[in-house]
């Protein structure tokens, strides 16, 4: 039996709390959460959210497994420690706060390291995730739950919580948010070359939603271009590719914003560079350099490393694998450890395989 789906079973006993309570609260069946909670199906992190929630505000064994279950590596310790602060002083943000500190994630996910931002950001949830009790909260948290699933280790940990962050958005009924969930979600999955099919739902899911031009439909695209580009279909790439510039033509972020939320010109450019790196297309791929160092905001440092590996896998592609190699080990090992990111890890291991592939 999975250890975690009997400590929920218990709790809930504990706390007098039915089944059907709980999936209320989820977009699963009772039938499923007893399956959960005999260890034959997963507890995701939306299921342990739920389940927090239902069990109360001043349960021990409820926070510490919200903190065990969902937030992973980080100590519980603090994490409980805060929780119950803001429990025991009574203490609600209002939803202006709540908006203004996802914000600031956002602005912050582009210049720290993921290590810091996580610790934060984990705290937040934790307290979050008792408020939300109102649409815009739900919204609120879908942001920062995918802002959250960015600063994890690997694509299936993020995975996770992408898909409680779509839970999120669906229950907020902000078209906006729950097509730039899915959006943020399909072209951080495709720019990774990491699950390509969840990539692929995600895109398909934002783009189903709504036709409205907006920076979710954009990511979608640009996750599709990806996608196609991933499975070695250029001509599908460039089509995917020329629908996101066209959208992106009617909803750019201003040049100087800086935010996860935000798809300014020098972050396009991002995005291109590594879609015509991965075709192989040399001239587009340059262009589309220069505009992402032309416009980047210099504090983005990070973000400049993504462009130098970028150029290493075009090298790689072109048949230099030896110097594509040796330029990507140099980028990286310039930037500081704590600045690096899963996702640069994945294009340094696709320029490895690239290399690999020209010896």
């Amino acid at each position: 039996m999975d250890d975690l789906g009997a400590q929920l079973r218990q709790a809930r006993l504990e706390a007098g709390v039915t089944l059907a309570s709980i999936a209320a609260r989820t977009c699963y069946s009772a039938s499923h959460l007893s399956n959960v909670e005999a260890g034959r199906r997963t507890a995701t992190p939306d299921i342990v959210l739920a389940y927090a929630r239902a069990l109360g505000e001043a349960d021990v064994r409820r926070r510490d497994l919200l903190a065990a279950a969902t937030i992973g590596p980080i100590a519980a310790n603090e994490l409980i420690r805060n929780g119950f602060t803001a429990a025991l002083a009574g203490h609600r943000d209002g939803v202006d706060r709540w908006r203004d500190r996802v914000d600031q994630y956002g602005r912050d996910y582009m210049e720290i390291g993921a290590d810091s931002l996580q610790i934060r950001l984990a705290n937040d949830l934790v307290v979050m995730q008792q408020q939300l009790d109102s649409p815009i909260m739900w919204a609120t948290a879908a942001r920062a739950l995918t802002t959250y699933g960015k600063t994890t280790k690997d694509p299936t940990e993020a995975i996770g919580w992408y898909d409680t962050a779509r839970v999120a958005a669906d229950r907020s009924d902000d078209l906006a948010v729950r097509v730039w969930v899915r959006g943020r979600a399909a072209i951080a999955l495709a720019y990774e070359g990491a699950a390509l099919p969840v990539a692929q739902r995600y895109a398909d899911e934002a783009l189903g939603l709504s036709d409205r031009p907006s920076l979710g439909q954009v990511q979608a695209l640009m996750a599709r271009a990806h996608i196609a580009a991933g499975r070695g279909d250029t001509a599908a790439a460039i089509v995917a590719d020329e629908d996101a510039q066209r959208v992106f033509e009617r909803t750019a972020s201003p040049d100087g914003e800086i935010s996860d939320a935000a798809v300014p010109a020098w972050r396009m450019a991002t995005f291109r560079s590594m879609l015509y790196a991965r075709l192989g297309l040399i001239q587009r791929g340059e262009q589309a350099q220069i505009n992402a160092d032309r416009l980047r905001p210099a504090s983005l440092t990070r973000f400049a490393t993504h462009i130098e590996l970028h150029r290493a896998l075009m090298m790689a592609k072109a048949g230099d694998g030896p110097s594509g190699l040796t330029h990507a080990r140099l980028a990286w090992a310039a930037l500081p450890t704590n600045r690096r990111s899963q996702t640069l890890g994945l294009v340094l291991r696709e320029v490895e395989r690239a290399a690999g592939q020209r010896r």
